[in-house]
Formats: structure tokens, C-alpha cells, sequence
């Protein structure tokens, strides 16, 4: 794990239920991981797509990159915003932080 990536984990903290990172929930259910409030008119969705095994532990390998509008009126198809795919974790959440705020207006 290189500096960044324990940069991004010293600045998380647990809050209730969930993982709140700048002041946003942070959730995973399954190969799923899901960044922001659902009252914001915008979230980040990352899909692991593939894992490789490293020092014992399997590691995000391939991960989809998503912004998706959170209207539930629209269906699953007309919510995305923006997509790309990403070799790991970490540049997919760099990349997805990114267009986050810059649709939020942060």
C-alpha cells in the first residue's frame, strides 16, 4: 500500500453504520462500493470486476467507475453519467472523487 492509499484510510472514520470519508458515506455490499449521500443528486458507484491475490489477500484488480444520478424514477440505464473502467481501487476513487465534486459544485 503506497502513501496515498494510507492517506485515504487515516482520513476515514467510522460514524453509526457507516464509513464516512470527507464527510460522505462510503458503503460495500459484495464486489460493490458506493460513495456519497443519497439526498445529493449524484453518487459514485465502483464495481470490482476482477481481483488478483497479493501478499495472501485478494486486491481490486479491475474496477468500473460510475456516476450515477440518484432520481429513483429513472431507470438503471438513464442514471448513469459518466463510466470508465480503472486497474485499481485506488485511481478508480481518484478518478470517481473527482467528477463527484465537480457535479456536486465542491
Amino acid at each position: 500500500m503506497d502513501e496515498k492509499e494510507m492517506e485515504i484510510i487515516e482520513k476515514a472514520t467510522v460514524k453509526g453504520s457507516y464509513l464516512m470519508y470527507k464527510e460522505r458515506p462510503l458503503v460495500r455490499e459484495n464486489n460493490v462500493i458506493v460513495y456519497g449521500n443519497m439526498d445529493d443528486e449524484y453518487v459514485l458507484v465502483m464495481t470490482i470486476m476482477a481481483e488478483t491475490e497479493q501478499d495472501g489477500k485478494n486486491v481490486p484488480a479491475l474496477v468500473m467507475v460510475q456516476i450515477n444520478k440518484t432520481d429513483p424514477a429513472l431507470s438503471d440505464s438513464e442514471k448513469i453519467v459518466k463510466q470508465d473502467i480503472k486497474p485499481s481501487l485506488y485511481e478508480a476513487f481518484e478518478l470517481g472523487y473527482i467528477w463527484l465534486t465537480r457535479l456536486i459544485g465542491e
